[in-house]
């Protein structure tokens, strides 16, 4: 299981728009300069952001876009989700409905639900409820307080800018 890179591009990004003063918005192209990223490829992953609900975007002069809801409403699990869409990463295609033992009734129960499956489901249930537990807020949190003076004063005038 693997995870594209504009995940991790969407929760940098989303990390520095926390602190952003109400109902202010910014630009893709601020947001780009931010990571070194092309503003047409972080533009793709901030219009999947926007279509779940994670931002908004206005537009205008001062048009951009800002979190749709409090940071700590917004899970990792959200971000990802809007990024990479709802499938499991296991998919079970039942081929033990074809498998040459089939002819034990155990195997013969179409309607019997395939175990392997079940186990890797719920696996994978209790790996979203964990990023489900983690918030954009909770990232702010947990990083923020270790970076060095330095780095957050020059956060601070980089968002004062704009």
């Amino acid at each position: 299981m693997q995870y594209s890179i504009s995940v991790e591009h969407a929760l940098h990004s989303l990390f520095y728009m926390i602190e952003l003063p109400e109902g202010r918005a910014i630009g893709i192209k601020r947001i780009a300069q931010i990571h070194n990223l092309q503003d047409a490829y972080l533009s793709k992953i901030f219009s999947k952001l926007s279509k779940a609900g994670v931002v908004r975007s206005t537009t205008g002069i001062n048009g951009g876009y800002l979190l749709a809801k409090d940071p700590k409403e917004i899970s990792f699990w959200d971000v990802i989700e809007a990024i990479e869409g709802t499938t499991y990463f296991f998919r079970c295609i039942n081929i033990k409905d074809k498998n040459i033992f089939n002819s034990d009734t155990v195997m013969q129960k179409k309607s019997q639900s395939c175990l392997i499956k079940d186990v890797m489901q719920e696996a994978e249930d209790l790996y979203r409820d964990y990023l489900k537990s983690k918030s954009l807020l909770w990232l702010y949190n947990s990083v923020r307080p270790k970076l060095s003076n330095n780095t957050n004063i020059a956060i601070k005038k980089w968002l004062e800018t704009f």
